[in-house]
């Protein structure tokens, strides 16, 4: 069976560092809503055949799902239950923001089977919240776990983020601390990513000043070599009103507070089963672990992506377009079309994404998916590593040093190609 995605493309107002395909419902017309679900519909009607018995997991992501109404928000639980059979002991994950929780919207969810929850706090400060664009304050994200918890609740996931804009150690470990006060059963660390058309990205990376130049200069500056000095760094921050330009903290520094934050939660009693994710025991996201173990997903909306026997597509990006494309009898895909994935390219996945789990990858299930040895693929590489002792066979699988795991990405791309 495979597990089920819905993306759900609004918010109140986007982030600034979100790349992800969402619409700000300050500013959207009022009908996109009704058309996204009158889409969403179809959609699943279509792909019903994709899970003739079912599928194993659920997972309702954006955007910010608790974003929507009550009324819309029964009508997409509604669909979902209309169209899919989930099994009552089906992992059911929803995900939302501070500031949108009701303890009506909540129960609803309750009522329709939702068992997870994973609320996008991100830091338990006001002000770094602010200088990421963040809609909510540290109370309200408060307010939001207690009402969780309160309307019954007990398998949450508090996100975090570190290495945002004036972000210091003290914070970062007040912010974690607070979230352990909360015993929530899963904990996931993301650090800040400047992705491409973002608002930080542009505040940050956009006309940066070359830093190269400006030491050889500092030495004869003079009154307007300082002013134009300011005049370019305001340029790089794209300062506004009410924004500032805070300082980012350095690789060093944000390598200091993910690991930290990994010996803190290990002593709390977390376990870091993924490079960035964290869980009490039995609490590990099913959902997100078929993702990493190459298993067969569903992804519906707009923006959503599938991947059904090696063979991967993604809807496009846009609600009416989404919806006019469906209502037509036409497949939402967007102009990439779907993607036969080679037997290459799905064991250098299995590589990449298995990697960062603790349990590393099966050397048994790598065979009998791929019908090859991985010691014999990936040969030069992990003599490389294993020397160095970054790579380690332990039992049946293949596993990741922890102590690279911040590094992580820049190892496994040389698992791309290779085969």
């Amino acid at each position: 069976m495979p597990s089920l995605y819905i993306h759900v493309p609004f918010c109140i107002r986007k982030c600034d560092y979100c790349a992800f395909y969402s619409h700000s419902l300050v500013n959207s017309p009022k009908d996109l809503i009704a058309v996204y679900l009158e889409g969403l519909e179809v959609e699943m009607v279509k792909r019903q055949k994709d899970a003739p018995q079912g599928v194993s997991s659920l997972f309702i992501g954006g955007g910010t799902p608790t974003a929507l109404q009550d009324s819309d928000l029964e009508c997409l639980m509604d669909l979902i239950h209309r169209h899919f059979r989930l099994d009552p002991e089906a992992e059911q994950t929803m995900e939302g923001n501070p500031g949108t929780i009701t303890t009506s919207k909540l129960n609803i969810l309750r009522r329709y089977g939702i068992n997870r929850f994973s609320l996008g706090v991100q830091a338990f400060d006001d002000k770094l919240l602010s200088a990421v664009g963040r809609m909510h304050t540290a109370q309200e994200a408060r307010d939001a776990i207690g009402r969780l918890r309160a309307t019954g609740f007990n398998n949450l996931n508090l996100d975090l983020m570190f290495g945002l804009p004036s972000q210091d150690m003290g914070t970062w470990q007040a912010t974690v601390e607070e979230a352990l006060s909360y015993s929530p059963e899963h904990l996931s660390l993301y650090g800040l990513m400047l992705e491409e058309g973002t608002p930080l990205h542009s505040r940050y990376n956009v006309g940066a000043i070359d830093e190269t130049d400006e030491t050889d200069e500092i030495d004869k500056t003079d009154e307007t070599d300082e002013t134009d000095k300011e005049q370019k760094l305001e340029s790089r921050c794209g300062l506004t009103e009410n924004v500032q330009c805070e300082t980012l903290p350095d690789d060093d520094l944000q390598a200091e507070m993910h690991d930290w934050a990994v010996k803190r939660l290990k002593q709390a009693g977390y376990t870091n089963y993924e490079t960035s994710n964290f869980a009490l025991p039995h609490y590990e996201c099913r959902h997100n672990l078929g993702y990493w173990r190459g298993k067969n997903y569903l992804g519906l909306g707009p923006g959503g992506v599938s991947c059904l026997n090696r063979v991967r597509w993604k809807n496009i990006e846009e609600v009416r377009t989404y919806q006019s494309r469906l209502d037509n009898g036409q497949d939402p895909m967007d102009e990439s079309g779907q993607e036969a994935l080679s037997l290459q390219e799905c064991m250098a996945e299995r590589m990449i994404l298995g990697l960062r789990l603790e349990e590393g990858v099966n050397l048994t299930l790598f065979r009998n998916d791929f019908g090859v040895n991985l010691r014999d693929i990936y040969r030069d590489v992990l003599e490389r590593y294993r020397n160095k002792d970054v790579l380690i066979f332990q039992g049946d699988y293949l596993r990741l040093n922890p102590k690279y795991s911040f590094v992580a990405n820049s190892i496994l791309e040389e698992f791309v190609g290779l085969v």
